[in-house]
């Protein structure tokens, strides 16, 4: 399926936010693909985070991507 991303760091919040339905695996390679090729900083991922309520699932996360 094709989508338009608009925003990186939001896209990979929604994923965190449905995470059940497309499972983990998924949601932390697009948190490292993201990371990785600089197209999310961590405040653009932080602020999305604690504005879709998934601050506290993700925050272990984007630790253990920061320090890779």
């Amino acid at each position: 399926m094709k989508v338009r991303i608009y925003s990186p760091a939001k896209t990979v919040v929604d994923c965190f936010k449905h995470r059940n339905k497309i499972g983990l695996d998924m949601v932390l390679e697009a948190l490292k693909d993201a990371w990785r090729m600089r197209k999310a900083s961590a405040d653009d991922l932080w602020r999305y985070a604690q504005d879709c309520r998934v601050a506290t699932v993700m925050y272990p996360y984007m630790g253990a991507v920061a320090h890779e």
